[in-house]
């Protein structure tokens, strides 16, 4: 089995795969990687199953050494990869030659990028899975300087492909579509929530996308104050608490909540909000 060294990990690197899904009767969470879709695309380019381990990385930030030849691909949020201070395409196929080392420098727009190896990250599963669970602290924990990471054995033949055609990321206004309800009754307007747009607050994690009213459109209002009983709430759910700023559920959710769900937003955006950064406004659209 090979090695990978990690150097600096930025303000924080993860080991991501596609989560841990059949536990929540159990109460755990999914988890897994924010933006699913790049993780599957950084797999799938250096010839990994989809659902292999690999790194989530915050902003950029990330150094990792091989001490043996080693494939890497790079996707999600566009932090240029530095090879030995030489620049790496996005979302392509890198060879990291012995002794050689990676670095990622911070995204100028969205906020997590990936990291896969051929072979995968492979440090022990928790529950059939490697992914590092934020909310309740299963799986590994966060990278540190001078981390040695094990590396799989390939198990798929290599594909044929250098590079990926993947569209810009927007640091515009987002257009996200959402679902309405299933609580949106309890709301006097629940309408403004596609009325104007709502920023992304710097408090914003992988628990879930913090909103904050931008402009001087309406704040959400509820008909009443009494307490919701606990419910289950799914990925992309957007909960309304007392203040009336929405969250939007990502990776590591709580699995049931309180508060009134006055929509969920539809899974192909649900990346798109995972990508999102402090600041950035976001549209809603009725799906």
């Amino acid at each position: 089995m090979s090695e990978l060294e990690v150097l600096e990990t930025g303000p924080l690197s993860l080991i991501q795969d596609l989560g841990r899904p059949g536990y929540l009767s159990s109460g755990v969470g999914v988890s897994g990687a924010a933006d699913r879709g790049s993780a599957k695309l950084a797999n799938r380019l250096v010839g990994n199953d989809e659902n292999s381990a690999c790194i989530e990385v915050l902003m950029g930030g990330l150094a990792l050494r091989a001490p043996q030849v080693t494939i890497v691909a790079v996707t999600g949020a566009p932090a240029t990869a530095l090879l030995d201070g030489i620049p790496m395409g996005h979302a392509s196929v890198i060879v990291m030659q012995p002794g050689q080392t990676l670095r990622l420098q911070y995204a100028q727009v969205g906020l997590r990028s990936y990291v896969g190896v051929r072979g995968g990250v492979a440090v022990p599963d928790v529950l059939g899975s490697r992914s590092t669970d934020t909310l309740s602290g299963i799986g590994p924990e966060a990278l540190k300087p001078n981390d040695v990471l094990p590396v799989g054995t390939a198990a798929t033949n290599f594909p044929n492909v250098d590079v990926a055609p993947v569209p810009p990321m927007d640091a515009g206004t987002l257009s996200v579509r959402v679902i309405d309800g299933p609580r949106d009754d309890w709301f006097t307007n629940p309408e403004a929530l596609t009325t104007g747009v709502w920023a992304v607050s710097p408090d914003t994690d992988r628990i879930g996308a913090r909103l904050n009213r931008h402009g001087d459109s309406p704040a959400l209002v509820r008909t009443s104050e009494a307490e919701l009983p606990t419910e289950g709430v799914a990925l992309g759910s957007i909960q309304v608490p007392p203040s009336g700023q929405p969250v939007v559920f990502l990776a590591d959710h709580p699995i049931s909540g309180g508060y009134p769900v006055i929509g969920v937003v539809a899974d192909e955006d649900i990346d798109r909000i995972a990508q999102a950064r402090p600041g950035q406004l976001i549209r809603f659209t009725t799906a």
